[in-house]
């Protein structure tokens, strides 16, 4: 089978990544199609992935809008050119061309559709599945959506697919047992980032100096890092991140993965942004399993003294390894259940929509 993979954003590469190797593995020919950005493709690259480079986003809303375009047209070249059997992906792109090449679309996304409504009305349609985590029943309306128990950070740091490499720490300077915390700035670009927002400076300087006193501060940023932050710049390369986070005293930040990234590994997570209370998958990950917090701009100060509470807490480690289990054993492994319903559609779809249950041998 030819199947062909569209990455928009560094989060995608995580998501999809064990999947690939996976559909590799099997003995199917994997293309990898990405837009210019230098993350995804370090990223890509220290995965050992060759992929295709489609060109540059847009920078204002007009030339996003042509660049699409391009993008769907180069998409829809490759599928007919290569007879591709099956595209995946979390693109328009790979939802509306792929119907033109026969290929099968399976879109992921983990926002409920009240609040992505530019994506329902122009991707939702074209798919033929929408694979969707199970915490969004209620909140997606597309008859094409298949529920699983899981989220998409799940698919790369469930403890089948990642162990963090301790070798990070000495990389970053640390000793283990050191206390440290990384904080995680985002630039709110995106076109579902319109009028959202988080952090400002002044509280940026807030929390820095309230985190001093109690271990390191270690910064990653979306955006170009500001001059007076840059003692905190992140020491080790991207990519291994994850790695050092799950060897992190806290989270704090306005970013919405790495907020769900540092509650499933485990790690008291706070984020501050206009996106707290109103995604589900965030919010079960709050409100049922109590791995992360999150607080509206708005009502800063009561973020803030949330982390100095728990700053001075005892036994948080003990307490999240204990959430963690709990939240895990009501999960799956998505990267396994990702790479059969792949291998087995249509079927897998048909047994999906009628037992459900089916997905708990994903364990």
């Amino acid at each position: 089978m030819k199947v062909l993979v569209d990455i928009g954003h560094p989060a995608h590469v995580h998501l999809l990544k064990g999947t690939i190797k996976n559909l590799q593995r099997d003995g199917h020919e994997v293309i990898i199609t990405i837009k210019t950005m230098p993350i995804v493709k370090r990223l890509l690259a220290s995965e050992g992935l060759d992929y295709l480079d489609l060109g540059k986003k847009g920078s204002t809303m007009m030339s996003k809008i042509w660049r699409q375009l391009v993008f769907d047209w180069k998409i829809w070249m490759l599928c007919v050119k290569n007879n591709v059997d099956f595209a995946i992906g979390s693109s328009a792109s790979i939802t509306r061309v792929s119907k033109l090449c026969k290929a099968v679309s399976v879109n992921m996304d983990d926002d409920d559709d009240e609040v992505q409504q530019a994506l329902v009305h122009f991707s939702h349609p074209f798919s033929d599945v929408r694979l969707t985590p199970s915490a969004i029943i209620g909140h997606r309306k597309s008859k094409k959506a298949v529920f699983y128990a899981g989220t998409h950070e799940l698919a790369y740091l469930h403890p089948n697919c990642f162990s963090p490499d301790s070798s990070v720490l000495a990389k970053a300077g640390l000793k283990e047992g050191e206390r440290f915390f990384i904080m995680r700035f985002v630039a709110f670009k995106a076109y579902h980032d319109a009028g959202q927002g988080g952090l400002s400076m002044e509280q940026k300087r807030r929390l820095i100096d309230l985190l001093k006193p109690y271990g390191r501060v270690i910064i990653t940023s979306e955006r170009e890092i500001e001059p007076e932050f840059e003692i905190y710049r992140l020491p080790v390369p991207p990519e291994e991140i994850l790695s050092l986070m799950a060897y992190s005293s806290m989270f704090i930040g306005d970013s919405q993965t790495m907020t769900s990234e540092a509650a499933i590994l485990g790690i008291p997570a706070l984020k501050c942004n206009t996106f707290a209370g109103k995604l589900s998958v965030p919010n079960e990950l709050e409100q049922r399993y109590e791995l992360c917090y999150s607080y509206q701009p708005k009502d800063f100060e009561l973020f803030f003294d949330h982390v100095k509470r728990l700053l001075e807490a005892p036994n948080t480690k003990e307490q999240w390894i204990l959430k963690r289990e709990l939240f895990l054993s009501e999960k799956i492994d998505v990267t396994a259940f990702f790479t059969w319903f792949i291998e087995n559609y249509p079927e897998s779809q048909k047994i999906m929509k009628e037992n459900p249950d089916y997905q708990w041998k994903f364990k």
